[in-house]
Parts: C-alpha cells; sequence; structure tokens
C-alpha cells in the first residue's frame, strides 16, 4: 500500500543524508516536499500540518548538534513523527481477568468484517486464548454459513443464529441482543476464553444501525469494540472511524486491505484524526493474513528501512525448525543438497507469503524496483511443478538427467525443456555456493 509514499519519501530523505551540512532552508525545502506527498497520499490535511510543524520544531535543534549527522538526525525525526501518527507504540487487546472477553467487530458491509473476524480467531488460537466466533448478522444472505465455513478452516466453533431461528427477513433489530446473549452462553459452556461477535453492517452509518449497535453492546458489555475499516477507501475510512466512535464509542481500529495499492493515507490519518489504536492490518486473503499493527515498524517500512522483525516472525510462525536443520545438515555434507531438499527449502519459502510482501521486508529494498520486479511466485509454482515430475531417482541424483528425461519431465510439468535446464543449472550454481558458505 505504501509502495508510492516509500519512494518518494525516501528519495526525499536520502537527498538530505547526501549532504554534509544542512541549512534550515535544506530542511524547510525538503519538508515542504514532504507535506506534498502526504498529501497526494490522501493524509488529512490538518495530520499533515501538524506533522511537519512538529519536524521543523525538532529539527532547528538538530542543526546545532555537530557530532552527529544533521541528515541522519532528520531521518530519525522524520521516523518518530510518523510512529508517532501512526499510535506511537503497540497496542494489544485488553483481556478480561475472569470469564470470556468478548470483542465486539463492527463496520460498514464490504469492509471484510467476517474474514478478519476468523482470521483474528486463528491468531487467538494460536496465542492459546481459546476463541470462539458468534454470528451475530442475520440480515446478510449466507452470513452465518460463511462464517462457518471459516471457522471449519481454522478449527474454531461458531455460535449465533441456527436453522429454525430468526430469518434474514424477520429478524428485528432488539432481537440480535437476545440472540447473542444465547450464542456467548454457549461459548461460556464450551469454555471458550475469547468470543468474537461478528455483527451486521450496512451501505453506509444510519441511525438504525447506531441504535442495534448500541443495544448489542449494552447487552453482551464487550472488552474490545473494534472498528473492521477498508484501507483502500482512504479518507472516507477516517470518516467512517469518527462516526463509529461518536456513535458507539470503539476501542481500536482493524486495518484490512494493506496489501492493496491505495495511497496508504487512512492509515496515516486514522489514529490523528480519531485518537484510536490501530491493533491489527489485513494484509492478504489467507486466515494467516493478519499481523499485529506496531507504528515504529511500519514507519521504518514507509521510509525503505524494512521490518526484520516482522520477517523473523514470519519465518518463526511458518519455517519447520526440524526441516531448516535438516537441510544446513545436507549444505554441509559432502555431497550437499539435492533436489529433494531443494523441493523441501522452496516450500518453506512458499508457506512464508508471496515473494514481494517477503522482500519488502528486508531492509535498504528499493520501493520502485519492489513494484518493477515481476511476480515470482508464479515462476516458483513452475519449479515445484518441474521437481514433482522427477523420480526420487533424478532428485536424488540430476546427474542421470539425459536429454529423453528432460523432454519427459518437461511435458509432466506442462513447461519448456529450456525451462527444466535453466532450473537444473541455477539448482547447480546455488548448490556450489551453499557449500562454499
Amino acid at each position: 500500500m505504501f509502495t508510492a509514499l516509500s519512494e518518494q519519501l525516501a528519495a526525499v530523505l536520502k537527498r538530505l543524508t547526501g549532504r554534509g551540512v544542512l541549512s534550515e532552508s535544506d530542511v524547510t525545502e525538503a519538508l515542504r516536499e514532504i507535506r506534498r506527498h502526504l498529501l497526494e497520499a490522501d493524509v488529512s490535511f490538518e495530520v499533515t500540518r501538524g506533522f511537519v510543524e512538529r519536524v521543523r520544531e525538532r529539527a532547528v535543534g538538530v542543526l546545532q548538534v555537530k557530532s552527529v549527522s544533521p541528515g541522519q538526525q532528520v531521518v530519525k525525526l522524520v521516523h518518530d513523527e510518523i510512529a508517532g501518527l501512526l499510535g506511537g507504540s503497540r497496542s494489544g487487546l485488553d483481556f478480561a481477568s475472569v470469564g470470556p472477553t468478548v470483542i465486539l467487530l463492527v463496520g460498514l458491509q464490504g469492509s471484510g468484517k467476517t474474514t478478519t473476524a476468523a482470521k483474528l480467531a486463528r491468531r487467538l488460537k494460536l496465542e492459546q486464548k481459546a476463541p470462539g466466533l458468534v454470528a451475530a448478522d442475520p440480515y446478510r444472505p449466507a452470513a452465518r454459513e460463511q462464517l462457518e465455513q471459516l471457522g471449519k478452516q481454522i478449527d474454531v466453533p461458531v455460535f449465533g443464529v441456527r436453522d429454525g431461528g430468526v430469518g434474514a427477513q424477520h429478524a428485528a433489530p432488539v432481537q440480535v441482543p437476545d440472540l447473542v446473549r444465547s450464542a456467548l452462553r454457549e461459548a461460556e459452556s464450551a469454555r471458550c476464553r475469547t468470543v468474537i461477535v461478528d455483527t451486521a453492517g450496512r451501505l453506509q452509518i444510519d441511525a438504525t444501525l447506531m441504535d442495534e449497535l448500541k443495544a448489542l453492546k449494552a447487552a453482551v458489555t464487550p472488552r474490545e469494540v473494534l472498528l473492521v475499516a477498508d484501507g483502500m477507501t482512504g479518507q472516507d475510512a477516517v470518516k467512517i472511524a469518527r462516526g463509529f466512535h461518536e456513535g458507539v464509542g470503539l476501542t481500536g481500529v482493524i486495518l484490512t486491505k494493506l496489501d492493496g495499492d491505495a495511497r496508504g493515507g487512512a492509515a496515516l490519518s486514522i489514529h490523528g484524526v480519531t485518537a484510536l489504536p490501530i491493533k491489527y492490518v489485513g494484509v492478504g486473503e489467507k486466515p494467516d493474513a493478519l499481523e499485529p499493527f506496531d507504528p515504529a515498524r511500519m514507519a521504518g517500512r514507509i521510509l525503505g528501512q524494512g521490518d526484520v522483525v516482522a520477517l523473523v516472525e514470519k519465518a518463526a510462525a511458518t519455517v519447520d525448525a526440524k526441516a531448516a536443520e535438516r537441510l544446513a545438515q545436507k549444505a554441509r555434507s559432502k555431497r550437499g543438497m539435492d533436489l529433494q531438499d531443494f523441493l523441501v527449502a522452496l516450500k518453506q519459502m512458499q508457506a512464508m507469503g508471496p515473494m514481494k510482501q517477503v522482500l519488502g521486508l528486508l531492509p535498504g529494498v528499493n520501493a520502485k524496483a519492489l513494484q518493477a520486479m515481476p511476480a515470482d511466485d508464479k515462476r516458483l509454482k513452475h519449479v515445484e511443478a518441474i521437481v514433482l515430475s522427477m523420480t526420487p531417482a533424478e532428485r536424488a541424483d540430476p546427474g542421470i538427467l539425459s536429454g529423453s528425461r528432460k523432454l519427459r519431465i518437461a511435458k509432466g510439468a506442462g513447461r519448456p525443456v529450456q525451462e527444466v535446464n535453466r532450473l537444473l543449472d541455477q539448482f547447480q550454481q546455488m548448490r556450489k555456493l551453499m557449500k562454499r558458505m
């Protein structure tokens, strides 16, 4: 989402760090450019103006310090202020000490509430919080069925409106709190420690929606009321957050579709306008594509400084440690890795997510170059198909691959023979490199 903004800010700050001496006019000119880029990224005018003024005031003192590079100091100021715009420090969920913690998800239709509920449940399950899901949307057709399917995928129980109960055409707003209370009792009996309530949405904020949410909040006294906002809607997401906060009182925000190509102004404005913390961000469609939001680390990503911590966390969560150790031992052995080991390593890489997303977490990776890079995820699938088309003997000893064998493998994988040859050449180069290492 922040590719364009990251590229622009990095270019401005690179010019500052490239100079040995900075004057106030240099900083003023740089801040003027930063201000323009933030406004182009759909950051609200009030937030942008406050950001620029704070950096300007602090930069004046930095220019007087001779022992540290002024350019690097200004970069740090910009980083800290962007982190401040995003909330300053990471804000987690508030869990109840006694009884199940109720988390109410609210938002408009199409913002991704139902899929976000499942993603959050999966994350809480990994954190040993014993989650349960409650379907509290009796209006949208197949809303409960969708949540139940997602619940089966992540092996989390779903409670709520059942067949034969109140139908989509007959549900009255006053009945929804009763339905949710009943579902909460079921969840408590099932010993759920956290309960995520997927509420009904509308196409726009209206009095009926707010009255229903107020009644539901009063009935179940949730510990968290989280707005699920579509990051692709730009400044509308900020207006929606303000409307829900004034209506029902939010405790935080989950921004979805942060892997899209929107300009990112919503993420940079939402805390500054509402003072609400962004607690999680959705970065894809899969159940594991929900990340805790860390303002300092996100500021680093925006400024092209990467996020090594997120990369390590992603690797720790997806990479099989025993398989990785076996690969390391094979690489150190006299014979080295074979194509079967290569296939295991490839699957470990694929488990970490899209290649561009993983590379974007590395420090110093140019945003423009990353954007221009051809999507390698399909290429990885082609490589996997080629290796799987080989026999175990061929994977163990690629040297036995004759022209006829390569032709058979190419046909089996649905790829040209040249691609099989290229893969074998790259594999031999990689094996030599790993032996040297």
